[in-house]
Protein backbone atom coordinates (compact mmCIF):
# COMPACT_ATOMS: atom_id res chain seq x y z
CA UNK A 1 0.00 0.00 0.00
CA UNK A 2 1.72 3.49 -1.05
CA UNK A 3 2.18 5.68 1.62
CA UNK A 4 -0.66 8.14 -0.73
CA UNK A 5 -3.41 5.60 -0.54
CA UNK A 6 -2.75 4.94 2.99
CA UNK A 7 -2.95 8.92 3.77
CA UNK A 8 -6.42 8.86 2.27
CA UNK A 9 -7.95 6.09 3.84
CA UNK A 10 -6.75 7.21 7.25
CA UNK A 11 -8.71 10.52 6.20
CA UNK A 12 -11.42 8.43 5.29
CA UNK A 13 -11.61 6.93 8.65
CA UNK A 14 -10.80 10.51 10.53
CA UNK A 15 -13.54 11.97 9.09
CA UNK A 16 -15.74 9.21 8.73
CA UNK A 17 -15.67 8.94 13.12
CA UNK A 18 -15.31 12.99 13.17
CA UNK A 19 -18.59 12.92 11.54
CA UNK A 20 -20.76 10.71 14.28
CA UNK A 21 -18.62 11.66 17.43
CA UNK A 22 -19.73 15.45 16.44
CA UNK A 23 -23.02 15.19 17.36
CA UNK A 24 -24.10 12.19 18.64
CA UNK A 25 -22.44 12.45 21.99
CA UNK A 26 -24.11 15.40 23.00
CA UNK A 27 -27.44 15.11 20.89
CA UNK A 28 -28.83 13.99 24.19
CA UNK A 29 -28.10 17.18 25.66
CA UNK A 30 -29.15 18.96 23.00
CA UNK A 31 -33.09 17.85 22.58
CA UNK A 32 -33.00 18.65 25.88
CA UNK A 33 -32.00 21.92 26.46
CA UNK A 34 -33.12 22.99 23.11
CA UNK A 35 -35.63 21.14 21.67
CA UNK A 36 -36.92 20.36 25.07
CA UNK A 37 -37.39 16.66 24.42
CA UNK A 38 -38.20 13.85 27.21
CA UNK A 39 -36.22 10.95 28.32
CA UNK A 40 -38.58 9.19 25.82
CA UNK A 41 -37.78 10.83 22.90
CA UNK A 42 -34.43 11.34 23.50
CA UNK A 43 -33.96 7.42 23.57
CA UNK A 44 -36.04 7.27 20.45
CA UNK A 45 -33.99 9.50 18.65
CA UNK A 46 -30.79 7.13 19.89
CA UNK A 47 -32.72 4.55 18.98
CA UNK A 48 -32.62 5.44 15.44
CA UNK A 49 -28.90 3.87 15.51
CA UNK A 50 -30.30 0.65 16.14
CA UNK A 51 -32.60 0.96 13.04
CA UNK A 52 -29.63 2.21 10.70
CA UNK A 53 -27.55 -0.95 11.99
CA UNK A 54 -30.59 -3.61 11.03
CA UNK A 55 -31.24 -1.89 7.81
CA UNK A 56 -27.69 -1.69 6.99
CA UNK A 57 -27.03 -5.18 5.99
CA UNK A 58 -29.38 -5.32 3.22
CA UNK A 59 -27.70 -1.82 1.63
CA UNK A 60 -24.75 -3.41 2.32
CA UNK A 61 -25.55 -7.03 0.97
CA UNK A 62 -28.26 -6.01 -1.47
CA UNK A 63 -26.66 -3.06 -3.20
CA UNK A 64 -22.94 -2.02 -1.86
CA UNK A 65 -21.97 -5.54 -2.94
CA UNK A 66 -23.56 -6.19 -6.16
CA UNK A 67 -24.06 -3.73 -8.54
CA UNK A 68 -22.07 -0.17 -7.22
CA UNK A 69 -18.06 0.53 -6.28
CA UNK A 70 -18.09 1.03 -2.60
CA UNK A 71 -16.18 4.05 -2.72
CA UNK A 72 -18.98 5.73 -5.12
CA UNK A 73 -22.00 4.61 -2.71
CA UNK A 74 -19.93 5.98 0.41
CA UNK A 75 -19.22 9.43 -1.72
CA UNK A 76 -23.06 9.45 -2.33
CA UNK A 77 -24.31 8.40 1.34
CA UNK A 78 -22.36 11.02 2.73
CA UNK A 79 -23.43 13.84 0.36
CA UNK A 80 -26.60 12.73 1.01
CA UNK A 81 -25.65 12.68 5.00
CA UNK A 82 -24.43 15.86 4.63
CA UNK A 83 -27.93 17.85 3.52
CA UNK A 84 -29.74 15.27 6.39
CA UNK A 85 -27.67 16.76 9.08
CA UNK A 86 -27.74 20.44 8.18
CA UNK A 87 -31.49 20.49 8.03
CA UNK A 88 -31.00 18.95 11.46
CA UNK A 89 -29.46 22.60 12.42
CA UNK A 90 -32.82 24.02 11.29
CA UNK A 91 -35.34 21.91 13.16
CA UNK A 92 -37.68 23.80 15.54
CA UNK A 93 -38.69 20.94 17.65
CA UNK A 94 -38.31 17.18 18.08
CA UNK A 95 -41.34 16.53 15.72
CA UNK A 96 -39.59 17.72 13.09
CA UNK A 97 -36.42 16.12 14.39
CA UNK A 98 -36.90 12.90 14.47
CA UNK A 99 -37.96 11.96 10.67
CA UNK A 100 -34.07 13.64 9.83
CA UNK A 101 -32.42 11.68 12.33
CA UNK A 102 -33.78 8.23 11.53
CA UNK A 103 -32.96 8.86 7.47
CA UNK A 104 -29.56 10.23 8.71
CA UNK A 105 -28.61 7.09 10.72
CA UNK A 106 -30.37 5.05 7.82
CA UNK A 107 -27.75 6.00 5.41
CA UNK A 108 -25.15 6.40 7.86
CA UNK A 109 -25.29 3.03 9.23
CA UNK A 110 -23.98 1.27 5.95
CA UNK A 111 -20.61 3.59 5.54
CA UNK A 112 -19.44 1.57 8.61
CA UNK A 113 -18.81 -1.29 6.59
CA UNK A 114 -17.93 0.40 3.17
CA UNK A 115 -15.25 2.14 4.87
CA UNK A 116 -14.36 -1.09 6.33
CA UNK A 117 -14.36 -2.64 2.86
CA UNK A 118 -12.55 0.30 0.71
CA UNK A 119 -9.44 -0.44 3.53
CA UNK A 120 -9.34 -4.09 2.98
CA UNK A 121 -9.57 -4.06 -0.52
CA UNK A 122 -5.86 -2.30 -0.52
CA UNK A 123 -4.15 -4.21 2.05
CA UNK A 124 -2.23 -7.12 1.43
CA UNK A 125 -2.14 -7.97 5.40
CA UNK A 126 -5.48 -6.03 6.99
CA UNK A 127 -3.88 -7.58 10.47
CA UNK A 128 -1.09 -5.23 9.95
CA UNK A 129 -2.03 -3.01 8.14
CA UNK A 130 -5.43 -2.05 9.38
CA UNK A 131 -5.42 -0.94 13.15
CA UNK A 132 -2.93 1.79 11.36
CA UNK A 133 -5.57 3.35 9.18
CA UNK A 134 -8.68 2.46 11.59
CA UNK A 135 -7.31 4.08 14.89
CA UNK A 136 -7.66 7.26 12.37
CA UNK A 137 -11.11 6.99 13.39
CA UNK A 138 -10.63 7.14 17.05
CA UNK A 139 -8.71 10.05 16.80
CA UNK A 140 -11.62 11.74 14.61
CA UNK A 141 -14.07 10.79 17.47
CA UNK A 142 -11.46 12.22 19.86
CA UNK A 143 -10.91 15.55 18.03
CA UNK A 144 -14.72 16.41 17.56
CA UNK A 145 -15.65 16.26 21.48
CA UNK A 146 -12.21 17.97 22.21
CA UNK A 147 -13.40 21.05 19.10
CA UNK A 148 -16.84 20.99 21.11
CA UNK A 149 -15.10 21.42 24.45
CA UNK A 150 -12.94 24.04 23.79
CA UNK A 151 -15.83 26.22 21.54
CA UNK A 152 -18.07 25.99 24.53
CA UNK A 153 -20.86 25.17 22.73
CA UNK A 154 -22.33 23.54 25.93
CA UNK A 155 -22.51 26.02 27.97
CA UNK A 156 -23.53 28.36 25.61
CA UNK A 157 -26.34 26.55 24.46
CA UNK A 158 -24.49 26.69 20.24
CA UNK A 159 -24.82 22.71 20.32
CA UNK A 160 -26.84 23.34 16.96
CA UNK A 161 -23.64 24.05 15.68
CA UNK A 162 -22.17 20.40 16.08
CA UNK A 163 -25.24 19.74 13.34
CA UNK A 164 -23.27 22.19 11.38
CA UNK A 165 -19.92 20.87 11.53
CA UNK A 166 -21.23 17.29 11.28
CA UNK A 167 -22.65 18.38 7.93
CA UNK A 168 -19.25 19.74 6.66
CA UNK A 169 -17.22 16.86 7.55
CA UNK A 170 -19.86 14.70 5.54
CA UNK A 171 -19.26 17.02 2.45
CA UNK A 172 -15.79 17.02 2.85
CA UNK A 173 -15.74 13.11 2.72
CA UNK A 174 -18.44 12.91 0.18
CA UNK A 175 -16.50 14.44 -1.89
CA UNK A 176 -13.09 12.85 -1.11
CA UNK A 177 -14.67 9.37 -1.53
CA UNK A 178 -14.64 9.95 -5.11
CA UNK A 179 -10.90 10.23 -5.09
CA UNK A 180 -10.41 7.08 -3.10
CA UNK A 181 -9.29 3.67 -5.21
CA UNK A 182 -11.87 1.66 -6.98
CA UNK A 183 -13.22 -1.60 -4.53
CA UNK A 184 -15.72 -2.69 -7.43
CA UNK A 185 -18.81 -4.66 -5.93
CA UNK A 186 -17.60 -7.61 -4.48
CA UNK A 187 -20.56 -10.32 -5.45
CA UNK A 188 -21.44 -9.16 -8.95
CA UNK A 189 -23.60 -11.60 -10.00
CA UNK A 190 -24.41 -13.71 -7.38
CA UNK A 191 -27.55 -14.61 -5.92
CA UNK A 192 -27.85 -13.29 -2.13
CA UNK A 193 -30.57 -14.59 -0.06
CA UNK A 194 -32.18 -12.72 3.11
CA UNK A 195 -30.26 -15.29 5.44
CA UNK A 196 -26.96 -14.68 4.01
CA UNK A 197 -27.63 -11.35 4.42
CA UNK A 198 -28.42 -11.67 8.31
CA UNK A 199 -25.96 -14.45 8.83
CA UNK A 200 -28.10 -17.24 9.48
CA UNK A 201 -25.88 -19.90 8.71
CA UNK A 202 -24.23 -19.05 11.98
CA UNK A 203 -27.30 -20.03 14.18
CA UNK A 204 -26.34 -23.77 14.37
CA UNK A 205 -23.18 -21.74 16.93
CA UNK A 206 -26.22 -21.48 19.18
CA UNK A 207 -26.55 -25.25 19.87
CA UNK A 208 -23.27 -24.71 21.58
CA UNK A 209 -23.99 -23.91 25.10
CA UNK A 210 -21.04 -21.43 25.93
CA UNK A 211 -20.98 -19.68 22.89
CA UNK A 212 -25.16 -19.38 23.61
CA UNK A 213 -24.53 -18.15 26.73
CA UNK A 214 -22.26 -15.43 25.51
CA UNK A 215 -24.47 -14.53 22.77
CA UNK A 216 -27.05 -14.17 24.96
CA UNK A 217 -25.20 -11.93 27.43
CA UNK A 218 -24.13 -9.84 24.27
CA UNK A 219 -27.63 -9.01 23.98
CA UNK A 220 -28.71 -7.94 27.17
CA UNK A 221 -24.69 -6.14 28.51
CA UNK A 222 -26.22 -3.53 25.27
CA UNK A 223 -28.74 -2.34 27.70
CA UNK A 224 -26.74 -0.94 30.40
CA UNK A 225 -24.57 0.73 27.05
CA UNK A 226 -27.60 2.00 25.93
CA UNK A 227 -27.85 4.28 29.33
CA UNK A 228 -24.04 5.33 28.89
CA UNK A 229 -24.86 6.93 25.16
CA UNK A 230 -28.21 8.33 25.85
CA UNK A 231 -27.63 10.24 29.11
CA UNK A 232 -24.04 10.41 29.99
CA UNK A 233 -23.74 13.66 28.38
CA UNK A 234 -27.26 15.51 29.45
CA UNK A 235 -26.40 14.12 33.29
CA UNK A 236 -22.12 15.55 33.03
CA UNK A 237 -24.26 18.80 31.95
CA UNK A 238 -26.76 19.21 34.08
CA UNK A 239 -24.64 18.25 37.65
CA UNK A 240 -22.36 21.02 36.40
CA UNK A 241 -19.39 19.67 34.94
CA UNK A 242 -17.19 21.91 32.15
CA UNK A 243 -16.63 20.95 28.61
CA UNK A 244 -18.21 17.39 28.95
CA UNK A 245 -17.72 16.14 25.75
CA UNK A 246 -14.32 16.87 26.04
CA UNK A 247 -14.07 15.19 29.31
CA UNK A 248 -15.86 12.11 27.48
CA UNK A 249 -12.91 12.27 24.70
CA UNK A 250 -11.11 10.29 27.58
CA UNK A 251 -13.49 7.73 26.88
CA UNK A 252 -11.82 7.31 23.71
CA UNK A 253 -8.10 7.72 24.73
CA UNK A 254 -8.88 5.07 27.47
CA UNK A 255 -9.80 2.30 24.41
CA UNK A 256 -7.02 3.48 22.65
CA UNK A 257 -4.86 2.47 25.15
CA UNK A 258 -6.53 -0.69 26.08
CA UNK A 259 -6.78 -1.88 22.33
CA UNK A 260 -2.65 -1.47 22.62
CA UNK A 261 -2.64 -3.85 25.67
CA UNK A 262 -5.01 -6.13 24.97
CA UNK A 263 -2.80 -9.16 23.66
CA UNK A 264 -0.91 -9.07 27.18
CA UNK A 265 -4.21 -9.09 28.59
CA UNK A 266 -5.42 -12.10 26.94
CA UNK A 267 -1.84 -14.12 27.57
CA UNK A 268 -2.80 -13.70 31.26
CA UNK A 269 -6.34 -13.92 31.55
CA UNK A 270 -8.13 -15.65 28.74
CA UNK A 271 -11.28 -14.86 27.32
CA UNK A 272 -13.73 -15.67 30.43
CA UNK A 273 -11.87 -13.41 32.57
CA UNK A 274 -11.88 -10.49 29.82
CA UNK A 275 -15.57 -11.03 29.07
CA UNK A 276 -16.59 -10.77 32.58
CA UNK A 277 -14.20 -8.01 33.56
CA UNK A 278 -15.47 -5.81 30.70
CA UNK A 279 -19.26 -6.39 32.31
CA UNK A 280 -17.81 -5.55 35.88
CA UNK A 281 -16.41 -2.89 34.45
CA UNK A 282 -20.10 -1.80 33.33
CA UNK A 283 -21.33 -2.40 36.70
CA UNK A 284 -18.46 -0.05 38.43
CA UNK A 285 -19.38 2.95 35.99
CA UNK A 286 -22.53 3.14 37.03
CA UNK A 287 -21.63 2.82 40.09
CA UNK A 288 -18.77 5.55 39.69
CA UNK A 289 -21.57 7.87 38.16
CA UNK A 290 -24.35 7.18 40.69
CA UNK A 291 -21.95 8.89 43.65
CA UNK A 292 -19.88 11.24 41.75
CA UNK A 293 -20.37 14.83 41.62
CA UNK A 294 -18.52 18.05 40.84
CA UNK A 295 -17.48 18.50 44.46
CA UNK A 296 -15.16 15.78 46.54
CA UNK A 297 -16.38 13.10 44.29
CA UNK A 298 -15.22 14.62 41.10
CA UNK A 299 -12.90 11.62 40.21
CA UNK A 300 -15.49 9.15 40.78
CA UNK A 301 -17.12 11.14 37.13
CA UNK A 302 -13.65 10.73 35.53
CA UNK A 303 -13.10 6.99 36.78
CA UNK A 304 -16.71 6.41 34.85
CA UNK A 305 -15.32 7.72 32.01
CA UNK A 306 -11.54 6.40 31.33
CA UNK A 307 -13.01 2.95 32.29
CA UNK A 308 -14.62 2.97 29.02
CA UNK A 309 -11.51 1.38 27.73
CA UNK A 310 -12.05 -2.12 29.76
CA UNK A 311 -15.92 -1.55 29.74
CA UNK A 312 -15.65 -1.28 25.44
CA UNK A 313 -12.58 -3.58 24.57
CA UNK A 314 -12.69 -6.22 27.27
CA UNK A 315 -16.22 -7.23 26.05
CA UNK A 316 -16.96 -6.47 22.74
CA UNK A 317 -13.62 -6.37 21.02
CA UNK A 318 -12.82 -9.46 23.27
CA UNK A 319 -16.53 -11.12 21.92
CA UNK A 320 -15.63 -10.51 18.02
CA UNK A 321 -12.78 -12.27 18.46
CA UNK A 322 -14.03 -14.98 20.32
CA UNK A 323 -16.70 -14.95 17.77
CA UNK A 324 -14.16 -15.10 14.77
CA UNK A 325 -12.26 -18.01 16.63
CA UNK A 326 -15.13 -20.33 17.49
CA UNK A 327 -17.15 -20.31 13.72
CA UNK A 328 -14.07 -21.25 12.25
CA UNK A 329 -13.70 -20.42 8.67
CA UNK A 330 -16.32 -21.42 7.35
CA UNK A 331 -19.01 -19.28 9.13
CA UNK A 332 -16.96 -16.27 10.59
CA UNK A 333 -18.43 -13.76 8.55
CA UNK A 334 -21.74 -14.70 8.86
CA UNK A 335 -21.26 -14.97 12.48
CA UNK A 336 -19.80 -11.51 12.40
CA UNK A 337 -23.09 -10.52 10.90
CA UNK A 338 -25.07 -12.17 13.19
CA UNK A 339 -23.63 -11.12 16.50
CA UNK A 340 -23.80 -7.47 15.17
CA UNK A 341 -27.36 -7.35 14.19
CA UNK A 342 -28.31 -8.74 17.64
CA UNK A 343 -26.42 -6.53 19.68
CA UNK A 344 -26.04 -3.40 18.05
CA UNK A 345 -29.66 -3.97 16.40
CA UNK A 346 -31.86 -5.98 19.38
CA UNK A 347 -29.91 -5.16 22.41
CA UNK A 348 -29.37 -1.57 22.19
CA UNK A 349 -32.39 -1.06 20.56
CA UNK A 350 -34.46 -2.84 23.81
CA UNK A 351 -31.61 -0.71 25.89
CA UNK A 352 -32.32 2.82 24.23
CA UNK A 353 -36.72 2.76 24.76
CA UNK A 354 -36.13 1.04 28.48
CA UNK A 355 -33.42 4.29 29.40
CA UNK A 356 -35.82 7.04 28.10
CA UNK A 357 -38.80 5.92 30.29
CA UNK A 358 -36.96 5.55 33.34
CA UNK A 359 -34.86 8.79 33.34
CA UNK A 360 -38.51 9.96 32.64
CA UNK A 361 -40.18 8.42 35.67
CA UNK A 362 -36.80 9.41 37.92
CA UNK A 363 -37.12 13.36 37.39
CA UNK A 364 -37.65 15.29 39.64
CA UNK A 365 -38.22 18.78 38.37
CA UNK A 366 -37.47 20.84 35.06
CA UNK A 367 -34.01 19.79 34.27
CA UNK A 368 -33.29 18.05 37.41
CA UNK A 369 -33.50 14.12 37.75
CA UNK A 370 -32.41 11.67 40.59
CA UNK A 371 -28.88 10.37 38.89
CA UNK A 372 -28.37 8.42 41.44
CA UNK A 373 -31.28 5.97 41.50
CA UNK A 374 -30.86 6.29 37.29
CA UNK A 375 -27.70 4.81 37.18
CA UNK A 376 -27.72 1.91 39.74
CA UNK A 377 -30.78 0.49 37.10
CA UNK A 378 -28.03 -0.31 34.39
CA UNK A 379 -25.32 -0.96 36.94
CA UNK A 380 -27.90 -3.56 38.55
CA UNK A 381 -28.29 -4.83 35.17
CA UNK A 382 -25.16 -5.09 34.44
CA UNK A 383 -24.48 -7.47 37.56
CA UNK A 384 -27.12 -9.64 36.94
CA UNK A 385 -26.02 -10.41 33.28
CA UNK A 386 -22.47 -10.73 34.64
CA UNK A 387 -23.57 -13.39 37.32
CA UNK A 388 -25.52 -15.09 34.57
CA UNK A 389 -22.45 -14.87 32.28
CA UNK A 390 -19.84 -16.70 35.51
CA UNK A 391 -22.75 -19.13 36.12
CA UNK A 392 -23.46 -20.39 32.90
CA UNK A 393 -20.21 -20.00 30.17
CA UNK A 394 -17.40 -22.56 29.82
CA UNK A 395 -14.92 -22.54 27.62
CA UNK A 396 -12.91 -26.12 28.15
CA UNK A 397 -11.55 -27.52 24.97
CA UNK A 398 -8.07 -25.52 24.13
CA UNK A 399 -5.80 -22.78 24.03
CA UNK A 400 -4.48 -20.59 21.33
CA UNK A 401 -1.03 -20.07 22.49
CA UNK A 402 -0.08 -17.46 20.32
CA UNK A 403 -3.02 -15.29 22.30
CA UNK A 404 -4.07 -17.11 25.18
CA UNK A 405 -8.01 -17.64 24.15
CA UNK A 406 -9.66 -20.25 25.54
CA UNK A 407 -11.94 -21.24 23.17
CA UNK A 408 -14.05 -24.20 22.26
CA UNK A 409 -13.77 -26.16 18.76
CA UNK A 410 -17.32 -25.97 17.10
CA UNK A 411 -18.35 -29.91 17.49
CA UNK A 412 -19.43 -31.26 14.08
CA UNK A 413 -23.62 -30.05 14.81
CA UNK A 414 -22.55 -26.65 14.14
CA UNK A 415 -21.56 -27.16 10.46
CA UNK A 416 -24.53 -26.54 9.24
Amino acid sequence: MTTGIRIKLSTMMFLEFFIWGAWFVTMGTYLTTTLHATGTQNAGAYATQSLGAIIAPFVIGLIADKFFSAQRILGVLHLVGAGLLFYESTAPDFATFYPGILAYMIIYMPTLALVNSVSFKQMQDPSKDFPLVRVWGTFGWIIAGLAIGYLNWEQSGSLVLTFKMAAGASLILGLLSFSLPDTPPAKKGQKTTFGDIIGLDSIGLLKKRSYLVFFLASVAICIPLAFYYNFTNPFLNEVGMKRAAAVQSLGQISELVFMVAMPLFFVRLGVKKMLAAGMLAWGLRYAFFAYGDIGSNYWMLIAGIVIHGICYDFFFVTGQIYTDRFAGERFKSAAQGFITLATYGLGMMMGYYISGPIVDHWQLSAGKHDWTTIWLIPGGIAIAVLIFFLIFFTDKKHTELQTGLDIEEPSPEVQL
